[in-house]
């Protein structure tokens, strides 16, 4: 059997002989991939040597995929799962949602979203499964306000990944969310939709992402040439909820399908390196040098607003809460919640007194990163302006996320410490 693909077992004993060996025990080095399941339970083989046990199951790798054979004999069936990179197609109705049945720290609760795709692709935002279709289909990073009179916010409970970072050295160093999307042609409603910055021209960047803002002040001129990326500026639809003018706009659907045919932007990725944007597989820190409870983040850096994320151990994911309660999204009243939580330490430069700046998110700093209610001490480091920002552990190696949603928070040096995970 090659790396790319493994032959199907000829005969039933064959299945039933490979089978025979996964119980506590360690499979052969690309043996075949296959999920047993039998009154309603699913035991998942992996093919590239590593191995799981009956009954718990692994989540695909990133940027793998996989084809299925289904074959029935008696009272129970047998999936037979052939790797080939990057596509998958399905010749059995079986759902990949069950790949993510088992408990691997709560973290299957999001898969459910796109369990119902019966051809699929692992998204390289998430992890999980998703509909093959958007296999090729850009992100888009929404610039969402994050003032109180903002909120709440709308569409941020749907988002793959969330950053947040200081907007100003203004009213209290109000933050900005900077949400971004894979499947974003199937949110109802964005936003409000507000003015960008240089920071998030380079962090959007990386992504291949289309960034949709409205306005910005001159300072990201230099970065839009630079960096070349595609953007949309204004012009998204206006919402009458009794609310200052400055607080109307958002993203409805098909908004933005509109704006990228108007302004003839590839609406596919044009930088595929973006596709491999970070290590996604499951990861338990609890053996991992330096690692401490994590069961509270709090985000003190973050002064206006004063944010907050609590583990929540029945879905293994971090709820946030900002303003002393739990956010609550005006679309689907779900509260944005994250399986994977980054923070970064870094500097800014400030332009000028009107509190106008830039993180100087090109370097490398300290930070950490946050899953399954354990945190460890990791370093970021991005070499360019479109480079990625990648993570690492104490041991210099880069850092594997849970698949789900991650968020990231780029919190300023000189609040860093008061900052704390607990």
């Amino acid at each position: 059997m090659s790396k790319r693909s493994c032959e199907a077992a000829e005969s039933i004993e064959d299945t039933n002989l490979r089978m025979a060996r996964v119980n506590g025990r360690r499979m052969q080095k690309r043996s075949v991939r296959i999920a047993l399941r039998r009154n309603g339970r699913m035991s998942l083989l992996r093919l590239d040597g590593t191995y799981c046990f009956l009954h718990r199951a692994v989540p695909f790798s990133l940027q793998c995929a996989f084809r299925m054979i289904k074959c029935k004999e008696r009272d129970y069936s047998r999936e037979v799962f052939y790797m080939n990179k990057r596509y998958l197609s399905m010749t059995a109705v079986f759902t990949a949602a069950a790949l993510l049945l088992a408990p691997l720290s709560g973290i299957e609760a999001q898969a459910a979203p796109a369990a119902a795709a019966q051809a699929a692709y692992v998204s390289e935002l998430t992890g999980l499964p998703t509909s093959i279709a958007l296999q090729t289909q850009r992100p888009v990073a929404v610039m969402i306000d994050n003032d109180t009179k903002a909120l709440p916010h709308y569409g941020l409970s749907e988002a793959d990944v969330v950053y947040e970072m200081m907007n100003s050295t203004a009213n209290k160093r109000v933050t900005r969310l900077m949400a971004i999307y894979k499947d974003w042609q199937n949110v109802g409603q964005i936003g409000n939709v507000r003015s960008t910055r240089p920071t998030n021209i380079l962090l959007a960047s990386e992504w291949n992402a289309i960034l949709i803002h409205d306005g910005g002040p001159f300072y990201n001129n230099p970065y839009f040439k630079s960096t070349g990326i595609s953007h949309l500026s204004g012009g998204f639809s206006r919402v009458k909820n009794g609310k200052a003018q400055e607080f109307t706009e958002y993203v409805l659907k098909n908004d933005i399908a509109k704006q990228v045919t108007t302004a003839a932007i590839p609406s596919t990725y044009t930088n595929p390196a973006a596709m491999n944007h970070w290590k996604i597989g499951a990861t338990n820190l609890s053996a991992k040098a330096g690692n401490i409870p994590a069961n509270l983040v709090q985000l003190n850096c973050f002064r206006l607003t004063k944010p907050y994320l609590s583990y929540n151990a029945k879905t293994g994911t971090y709820d946030y809460y900002e303003n002393k309660k739990l956010a609550k999204d005006g679309e689907d009243k779900k509260a944005p919640s994250f399986a994977n939580v980054i923070l970064q330490n870094c500097t800014f430069t400030q332009y000028d007194k009107n509190g106008y700046l830039i993180y100087n998110v090109i370097g490398q700093g300290a930070g950490w990163y946050i899953t399954g209610g354990k945190a460890i001490p990791i370093m970021w480091a991005k070499a360019s302006e479109t480079g990625i920002t990648h993570y690492y552990d104490l041991s210099g190696a880069e850092i594997t996320l849970n698949p789900g949603k991650t968020y990231i928070g780029i919190c300023p040096s000189d609040d860093w410490t008061s900052v704390t995970v607990s």
